[in-house]
């Protein structure tokens, strides 16, 4: 066998809807001020590294982890006010998704998701087989129940997907698209409330869980809990929903020390939250101080990130010349000129805005 034809035996060739794929994330570079994956600027409370490393001294690291790690369920179903049965957690709300993909999605089944939404979730419908197709959001990127309606009744999907606040934008969805959206449709409606703790606390769509069986709600540690290296996100929905997905959870998929740094942040909920005030009280300033440029347009926000649309092609790469990395969505349909920026300590936030003035010229 020649040299040629060796190598193209030594290497099996990847399914055909990843031929092209190249690998997701945000870039991660080292720069004096990263504002681009909507991570928490402030570290964990103080003595929350200190308890959990107490508690790992007790762990058996031999032996394998609670697989239905019921503790952590039962400080989560706590909270929420509801049962063990009722909740359930993943290696952060991206495994959550794959894993309501998994059990109600695959070939043969349809996910609806909405533009501008998470650039997330066709990538989670690819990995796990699943037809999907995008729908507009309304001209002011918010749903209508209206549009919410005609959406589910012209593609029949068995999922919907959902952020509210939508990220990339920040908007809510309203509680009557979510019905409208449920009560049209025969889908499992999944609202991805990653954001939901940096916004009003009516905001949650949590209240209409017993109003509509099919409705699942995503929520993630990493966002509001400051904890986005743990990677830890959790799912709450009726029981026959958490019975599903335990069908396709790999065995043991949650670490011992995660339920343990998972159950610790619980217990100290009111000192990991209580930064939200700070976070909203910077975004309103960066909010005030972009609309008043005649050449930024600020949009509305109830997470902890504004997007912004201006006339410069190039916005990114000016910003990241002037040590500042925020998100790019300039070349993605509707979001044409626009960036993402997270709110961060007020420091950076006013490195950002005089390297934008700087940009702008």
């Amino acid at each position: 066998m020649s040299d040629a034809s060796a190598a193209t035996t030594d290497r099996v060739p990847v399914r055909d809807a990843l031929l092209d794929v190249q690998p997701y994330g945000a870039p991660q570079l080292d720069v004096p001020v990263r504002l681009n994956t909507n991570e928490t600027a402030e570290p964990p409370p103080p003595g929350y590294l200190e308890e959990v490393g107490r508690r790992i001294q007790d762990l058996a690291l031999n032996r394998y982890p609670d697989r239905p790690h019921h503790a952590l369920r039962d400080a989560l179903a706590a909270r929420l006010d509801l049962t063990r049965a009722e909740v359930w957690a993943a290696n952060g709300s991206n495994e959550v998704l794959l894993q309501l993909l998994q059990a109600y999605g695959g070939p043969d089944r349809l996910a609806l998701h909405w533009r501008p939404g998470y650039s997330m979730y066709p990538e989670l419908c690819r990995t796990s087989a699943t037809p999907d197709v995008q729908v507009d959001l309304d001209e002011d990127f918010r749903l209508s129940p209206a549009t919410a309606r005609a959406a589910v009744e012209a593609h029949d999907p068995h999922l919907v997907l959902l952020p509210s606040p939508n990220n990339p934008v920040g908007t809510t969805v309203e509680h009557d698209a979510i019905r409208a959206l449920h009560d049209a449709s025969r889908a499992l409606i999944v609202v991805d409330e990653a954001y939901v703790e940096f916004g009003d606390d009516d905001a949650s769509v949590l209240g209409l869980l017993a109003e509509l069986p099919r409705l699942v709600i995503v929520r993630t540690f990493s966002k509001a809990f400051r904890l986005a290296g743990l990677r830890l996100g959790y799912l709450i929905a009726a029981p026959w929903v958490i019975e599903d997905v335990q069908k396709v959870r790999l065995p043991y998929h949650l670490d011992a020390v995660k339920q343990v740094a998972g159950l610790v942040a619980l217990e100290q909920e009111q000192a990991f939250l209580d930064h939200r005030a700070r976070v909203a009280a910077e975004r309103d300033r960066l909010a005030a101080v972009l609309t008043r440029r005649p050449d930024v347009e600020v949009f509305d926000s109830s997470a902890n990130f504004l997007l912004i649309r201006t006339h410069v092609p190039d916005l990114f790469d000016r910003l990241l010349e002037r040590g500042v990395l925020v998100r790019d969505f300039s070349t993605k349909p509707r979001l044409e000129g626009c960036v993402r920026i997270t709110v961060g300590t007020a420091q950076e936030n006013d490195a950002f805005l005089a390297a934008l003035a700087d940009a702008l010229g």
